[in-house]
């Protein structure tokens, strides 16, 4: 498989995984809640993906990010604040 057919596969996952996380009930209320409470909140995930080719014995392994470019919000709730500040976790506020 050339280079470009694999990045190609990358693109159409990682499209696949925004369209996934954007399109979520559950990730969209958690957003419209934080918004409620008066915040706008920038959700960033980065991914590795690796394979590995098949066949006659070949290991070839490739590892590369998976770069989305349109950000997920995410919304946290207070309870879900407070869950992150007992591991001392800090949630920033634009």
């Amino acid at each position: 498989m050339a280079e470009a057919e694999i990045r190609r596969l990358m693109k159409s996952l990682g499209e696949t995984i925004n369209e996934t996380l954007s399109d979520s009930p559950k990730i969209n209320e958690a957003i419209q809640n934080i918004r409620d409470a008066g915040y706008e909140v920038f959700l960033i995930i980065e991914a590795t993906i690796g394979f590995n080719r098949k066949g006659k014995g070949e290991r070839e392994t490739v590892a590369a990010p998976a770069k989305v470019d349109d950000p997920v919000r995410l919304r946290i709730t207070s309870e879900d604040a407070k869950f992150l500040k007992s591991l001392k976790i800090a949630i920033d506020s634009e």
